[in-house]
């Protein structure tokens, strides 16, 4: 029998490699702006077009390379940043596999430029799929500056999966964004198709956050620090009144490394129990200080997940943390024992003596007395006893009374109904204005969750809030592809905070949004003023909507067609349907379900639950004989 194991070539072993480490444009940006800040740079441009299909640049002013470490650079496990196993346990730097370049030049073309301080000229080379084609002498700023171009060229099905510009331009923002945030001692610049982004100055923590989520954001940070032995703490969170649906801004950072915690992320929310809005997350910017030597960050390609020696200890000491600042910066209500000021001294009596009462009593004072003694005393009443003679009078002709009349004539006493103590609650309809009860009602509300409406084989259950989203839904699809949506005016316009990420999102879907009867438009950075909205929708209601619609397109914004189409109408449809608890008047009741049934799919919400079930004459039957 021949041999059959044999080693792979290196291209295609870097191929492989590069399927873990390169998985979008974004994992390319980030591997190349922790280089650079490996780098020791003091400023760092990221240079992206057509969300890095085309072109991903870093250019730094950092400590350069010369020609052989830059040829080097490129080679499997290759790196500066450790020599043996035991260095894994004390790393302080971001890379240390020198498995990114490798990986990056195996699925693009790569150009290098880099020169170190001291040298006169730099070295420039060119890398096609781990193909070197040419290195050469170049003149060249201090630093690098590495190009990859044409990312996966070679592996087209790679290709194929990226997601719509929008989505992988996303995910870059979203890695610059964590990279920025750990380093505000550094100056970070982004450009997209030659428009800047972003420009972050060097700055401090606080500064850092406000300029990557603007302006906004600085009125919500509460600061949180601790120190301790085990772990180090800094950095920020929202106060609960600005938490949003979404859990886009939660950021731990340990040892200045962006990391993804369940544990943690667990802990900051249960210090913020029973403090934030109804499915609402806490947002947090949290820095934790560890000795390298208690963390293994090993154990992911990535580098996104870690390992602490002591989480327990970890998880309650940033969960006190927290709540500290929550009480410290009186975000969280306290008991207060501290005494009452209104049973304080008054400043006037502040110098007077005490003086004991004095009381003035009647001694000889007798209330039986039908004659008012003889003293001096004029503070007591004078009580004079009636005369209870003659009291058998009062029952004369009660018998005969009660012999002629009988039981026919008994009046009770019934007293006047009392006023309710609450406000009933009011019977919702579907528009503007409290639809008139009906007096004949063909449909019953049961708990305020279901209508029951009687049919000839026996009686429909419908789930109000399941029927009510079919409803919407096939009506905003409908608007939106017809382009049909009435939309009603703001006197005032609303004008909403979003993050530049956020911003992108509701940009790529902005046609869809106007469909459905959105006015739109953004007078500044960071700001998307609305001046019109769908018909239905209450203007107190339009920040929910938008954060609903924003927490569903958080993992991935479809690309445009139907699927875009559908989320939103989806995503609308469950923001604004009527919901269990909320009590229907009898109109909007058979107005719910003649829409339900004149709708496509009525068996079915949009979310393929059922919306109504029948029960039969013989059913109940059964169930009574049973």
């Amino acid at each position: 029998m021949s041999d059959i194991i044999k080693l792979l070539p290196d291209h295609v072993a870097n191929q492989i490699a590069a399927g873990e480490v390169v998985q979008r444009p974004a994992s390319v940006v980030k591997e190349l702006l922790e280089n650079a800040i490996d780098a020791q740079a003091t400023q760092i441009k990221l240079l992206v077009k057509d969300a890095g299909r085309t072109l991903i640049q870093v250019i730094d002013d950092g400590k350069g390379m010369t020609t052989t470490d830059a040829r080097l650079s490129f080679e499997r496990h290759a790196t500066s940043k450790i020599s043996s196993a035991e260095d894994l346990f004390a790393l302080h730097t971001k890379g240390f596999r020198g498995e990114a370049l490798a990986s990056i030049a195996a699925v693009a073309h790569v150009d290098l430029k880099t020169r170190p301080e001291g040298e006169d000229v730099g070295t420039q080379i060119e890398i096609e799929g781990s193909t070197i084609k040419s290195q050469e002498v170049c003149a060249c700023l201090k630093g690098t500056s590495i190009a990859v171009k044409n990312l996966f060229f070679n592996i087209p099905a790679r290709r194929n999966f990226l997601k719509s510009d929008s989505v992988e331009l996303r995910h870059i923002i979203d890695e610059f964004q964590r990279v920025a945030l750990a380093h505000e001692g550094i100056t970070f610049m982004m450009y997209h198709n030659d428009g800047e982004l972003f420009n972050l100055p060097k700055t401090n923590k606080r500064q850092r956050i406000v300029g990557v989520f603007g302006p906004k954001t600085n009125e919500k940070l509460v600061p949180v620090t601790e120190d301790t032995e085990i772990v180090k703490i800094e950095g920020f969170i929202v106060k609960p009144e600005f938490a949003k649906k979404t859990k886009g801004e939660q950021f731990f950072f340990v040892n200045d490394r962006f990391i993804k915690h369940p544990y943690l992320n667990h802990s900051v929310s249960a210090a913020f129990d029973g403090l934030l809005p109804d499915r609402a997350r806490a947002s947090y910017f949290l820095f934790l200080t560890v000795d390298p030597k208690t963390i293994d960050i090993n154990i992911h390609p990535t580098k996104t997940e870690v390992k602490f020696e002591d989480e327990h200890a970890i998880y309650t000491l940033l969960r006190a943390a927290v709540k500290h600042s929550l009480g410290q910066f009186n975000i969280a209500p306290v008991l207060d024992f501290n005494r009452e000021s209104s049973m304080d001294t008054p400043y006037s009596y502040k110098n007077k003596s005490v003086e004991a009462p004095r009381i003035e009593i009647d001694r000889n004072f007798n209330p039986f007395d039908t004659v008012s003694p003889k003293s001096g005393y004029t503070g007591t009443p004078n009580y004079k006893k009636e005369s209870t003679s003659g009291w058998e009078n009062l029952y004369d002709g009660l018998e005969k009374h009660n012999k002629s009349s009988g039981f026919s004539s008994v009046e009770i006493e019934v007293e006047p109904e009392a006023e309710s103590l609450f406000v009933e609650q009011e019977s919702k309809g579907f528009g503007d204005k409290p639809l008139v009860e009906s007096e004949t009602a063909n449909t019953y509300q049961v708990h305020n969750k279901y209508i029951v409406s009687p049919i000839k084989s026996g009686m429909l259950v419908i789930d109000q809030q399941r029927a009510h989203q079919r409803v919407l839904y096939e009506e905003f699809l409908r608007n939106i592809s017809l382009k049909e949506s009435v939309s009603q005016q703001l006197l005032f316009p609303l004008r909403l905070d979003f993050s530049a990420n956020e911003l992108l999102i509701l940009d790529e879907i902005k046609d869809s949004l106007e469909n459905t009867g959105f006015i739109m438009d953004r007078p500044e950075e960071g700001v998307l003023e609305i001046s019109g909205i769908p018909a239905g929708i209450p203007e107190s209601e339009v920040s929910i909507v938008l954060e609903q619609l924003l927490s569903d397109l958080e993992h991935e914004v479809p690309d445009t067609g139907f699927s875009q189409t559908d989320l939103l109408a989806k995503s609308m449809a469950k923001s604004m349907a009527v919901k269990t608890g909320e009590k229907l008047d009898d109109l909007s009741r058979e107005h719910l379900v003649n829409k339900l049934f004149a709708c496509t799919e009525p068996t079915l919400s949009p979310f393929h639950k059922k919306t109504f079930i029948t029960l039969s004459v013989d059913e109940l039957d059964r169930k009574f004989n049973a």
